[in-house]
């Protein structure tokens, strides 16, 4: 999944665009580069980030959405989105996967509203909110408690009518440093859910301050963890750096069939 941030909010500033041109270039790129899925979001999910209601986030999203369909009919666009109207309204646009970080946890409506659409669904683990999810986050079990977590969710994503449900741990999203290497080690448990894996790890902070970087510095430490994350059994990553993370898998999958 290749990121395309219609924002000026996101953490890392080279993923950051709202010219109409520069995000079609943009999405052009990720999809000659190896890109299955265009990933759009028009609100920043950092720690700390300000909140955009629906109807702005909308009149970001949806140009965007006809636009691309425009250049790329055969693109797959999925829209980072926790509400409910702006899903509704992205899929009758012509998008086809709805990725939502608050696995409908900020919106009561949303998972009714993806089980009507029959929209694939990525449903993502958040402890709080943006505002709030890394004042200090506590866990008895991190492994324990997001899969019990996901094991609800996806019981209650089945009650909704959605079938499709992709299970995103979320790195980074209400987790300490020790928080999000725990479960990076223990991702293969998470298969006993029978839904797949995603890992949105790209140049996450969980990165750049262990080794005392920048997000822009981040990009080797990026494919490290990507490469643990395949071997953990995790089958769709998002990125910000399309040609380094589908190398990553082709080395992985070559392994992996020749073993």
């Amino acid at each position: 999944m290749g990121i395309i941030n219609i924002t000026d909010d996101s953490f890392y500033a080279e993923s950051r665009s709202r010219h109409l041109h520069h995000i079609i270039e943009k999405a052009g790129q990720h999809l000659a580069a190896g890109a299955a899925i265009l990933d759009l979001g028009a609100q920043s999910s950092r720690p700390g980030a300000v909140e955009i209601g629906a109807q702005e986030e909308q009149e970001r999203l949806l140009p965007v959405i006809h636009a691309l369909i425009n250049h790329y009919p055969d693109a797959i666009i999925s829209v980072d989105t926790y509400y409910a109207s702006v899903a509704e309204k992205a899929v009758h646009a012509g998008a086809a996967i709805i990725n939502d970080i608050s696995a409908g946890e900020m919106d009561p409506q949303m998972l009714e509203t993806v089980g009507r659409l029959q929209a694939p669904y990525i449903a993502m683990h958040m402890k709080g909110t943006p505002a709030t999810m890394q004042k200090d986050p506590q866990y008895e079990n991190v492994v324990r408690e997001v899969l019990d977590y996901f094991i609800q969710k996806l019981a209650q994503c089945r009650a909704a009518g959605i079938r499709d449900v992709i299970i995103d741990p979320g790195f980074g999203f209400g987790k300490t440093l020790a928080h999000n290497y725990t479960l990076l080690r223990h991702l293969h448990l998470f298969q006993v859910l029978d839904c797949p894996l995603l890992a949105g790890v790209s140049r996450k902070s969980m990165i750049y301050r262990l080794l005392g970087t920048t997000p822009e510095e981040a990009l080797n430490g990026t494919t490290v963890i990507h490469t643990l994350a395949l071997q953990q059994g995790v089958q769709l990553l998002r990125v910000h750096d399309v040609k380094p993370a589908v190398e990553t898998v082709k080395i992985w999958q070559y392994i992996r069939n020749n073993e």
